[in-house]
């Protein structure tokens, strides 16, 4: 769009670099604390290991996540392709303030979890994503979120909606989350209706409803080869769905 000035200017044509551009692209991240290394026992007696991603694994993490997004099934492939956006936003700086959580076992990726925070009060829960059968892996993935959410960064509110039957039914029908007005209040993704947990409500019910879902709490007494052993990833050899 292009308009005469209104008054005469002395000089009519201006050269910007591109790293003026870019504070202004990426914004200003919170200072939140970061994710201590933790494990988790599941339902099948497996130990999972969850830990924070590094954004230098953000393309390999791509690069599996794209298979997810060719499978018609369960909503894979919108959940595939959203992440796979996510992930690349968090890799180019284009998302505010993102988070992505992984889950290994054995030294396998078993799944990740992502979002962002809206603000100091409000996390925003964008995915969760298993790709390993059993131990109710999807449940323990949710509570870790959670968990960061309210225990870790001491925040208010976490949002969520959901894509899949299957989470809508463990997250909002389980967890009976109360939803906002809608459409006044919107989630992000796709302008879904906002299903939501309370601080207040983590401390009354859902932690302990999660902790009893999964079968065990989060340990974070976790010795350093542990930590050691699981600064890389091994990928899983294909999509399970």
């Amino acid at each position: 769009m292009r308009l005469e000035p209104p008054v005469p200017v002395t000089t009519e044509e201006y050269t910007l670099n591109v790293r003026d551009i870019e504070p202004l692209l990426q914004g200003y991240p919170m200072d939140k604390k970061p994710w201590p290394a933790a494990t988790i026992k599941l339902k099948t007696g497996e130990q999972m290991y969850i830990r924070e991603a590094k954004i230098e694994e953000a393309k390999v993490l791509m690069q599996f996540v794209r298979k997810v997004m060719d499978v018609e099934h369960d909503f894979y492939d919108i959940v595939g392709a959203r992440v796979y956006a996510e992930l690349l936003g968090w890799y180019r700086k284009r998302i505010k303030d993102p988070y992505v959580l992984i889950g290994m076992i054995d030294g396998k990726l078993a799944g990740l979890v992502n979002g962002r925070l809206m603000n100091e009060d409000i996390n925003i829960s964008h995915h969760t994503m298993t790709f390993h059968r059993g131990g109710r892996l999807g449940a323990a993935l949710f509570y870790c979120k959670a968990y960061h959410a309210f225990e870790i960064l001491g925040q208010k509110e976490f949002w969520s909606t959901y894509e899949s039957y299957n989470g809508w039914r463990i997250g909002f029908l389980g967890m009976a989350q109360p939803s906002y007005p809608w459409p006044d209040v919107q989630h992000e993704l796709g302008g879904a209706r906002v299903y939501y947990v309370t601080k207040k409500y983590w401390d009354q019910a859902i932690k302990k409803y999660s902790e009893q879902l999964v079968g065990s709490a989060l340990n974070f007494d976790v010795p350093a080869k542990v930590i050691k052993a699981n600064e890389n990833f091994i990928l899983p050899d294909e999509v399970t769905v």
